[in-house]
């Protein structure tokens, strides 16, 4: 029977631990610059510098300033695919599956605001190149199929449901990505503080399915 080395295995599965507590602080930084800058202006010394670590160690973990772009997003969007596809709204009649989706969706962004900036950086810097498709299949996918189902049963009126999936998740997200310039019209308050939010999920939720019901 081999022998087991107990300080060989713990010092590797530290070793282990400490890479990936490394890599994640190497993307949440990424995701902070990526967010203000997009993919073009980003500086790599920049994201080492909110690490405390080298240009070297981020080139260590990721080859390119494309890859940890690529890394970030893919990041960024795993818990909203991962919810959306969690949800079983399948289950539920199409006025309550949407309801239930609106409000997973503004959790998401609320719990991170730098999603909606990353991805209009994208669409403007890179026209797409690295969009996750996924999130489009299953996101806007997801929403077309509620309101067809919705439609069908005559609990929404008619829409052309592509168009309305884009004008739903735009309610949704451009509180986020316009932060920087809503927030005078709420002066002394802070937009992502819990009152906000709340009425902005509320007032988005009642505007949406206000404009699909029958």
């Amino acid at each position: 029977m081999p022998v087991i080395n107990k300080q060989k295995t713990t010092k590797s599965t530290n070793q282990s631990r400490n890479s990936e507590a490394t890599r994640n602080q190497l993307l949440d930084a990424a995701e902070a610059e990526f967010a203000v800058t997009g993919l073009i202006a980003a500086r790599m010394e920049a994201i080492a510098a909110q690490t405390g670590v080298t240009k070297a160690t981020i080139y260590y973990y990721f080859q390119s300033k494309e890859e940890l772009y690529q890394a970030m997003l893919e990041r960024c969007l795993v818990g909203m695919l991962g919810l959306a596809e969690q949800l079983q709204l399948d289950c539920l009649p199409p006025d309550a599956a949407l309801v239930k989706l609106l409000a997973t969706m503004l959790q998401c962004m609320s719990e991170n605001p730098h999603v909606g900036s990353i991805l209009c950086l994208e669409a403007v810097q890179n026209k797409g190149k690295y969009y996750p498709k996924q999130l489009g299949n299953i996101l806007y996918g997801t929403i077309i199929e509620i309101l067809e189902r919705g439609m069908l049963s005559g609990a929404f009126r008619q829409l052309e449901p592509r168009h309305t999936a884009v004008n739903i998740v735009g309610t949704c997200s451009f509180y986020f990505t316009a932060q920087e310039n809503l927030k005078y019209l709420w002066p002394g308050k802070r937009l992502l503080g819990k009152e906000l939010l709340q009425s902005h999920t509320q007032e988005s939720i009642d505007l949406i399915m206000a404009g699909v019901r029958n």
